[in-house]
């Protein structure tokens, strides 16, 4: 059996094939690296979520301990306990 040598058309469409190949994996890599970069993103941004959660949870179950009490009505109120004193630096 001999073989026959491959038309010009033959090498021609194999060619065609193996370039869109190469260029359909190229394709497909930058879209698997742009979903690292997302994934990458989307994880950072679940951990500062979780952590606002975390922070946002403490407050809930400490919300009658007489310390956060304390601290809220230092920090947003202004009130002071009876005879403390409060110094201003008018310096600036």
């Amino acid at each position: 059996m001999k073989l026959r040598r491959a038309s010009w058309l033959t090498l021609v469409v194999v060619i065609g094939l193996i370039a869109y190949a190469c260029i359909a994996l190229m394709n497909m890599r930058t879209r698997v690296s742009d979903a690292n970069e997302t994934e990458a993103e989307l994880r950072k941004e679940v951990e500062q979520i979780q952590e606002t959660n975390a922070a946002l949870q403490y407050a809930i179950d400490h919300r009658y301990d007489d310390k956060t009490i304390e601290d809220i009505a230092r920090d947003k109120l202004g009130l002071v306990l009876p005879d403390e004193k409060i110094f201003y630096d008018s310096g600036q």
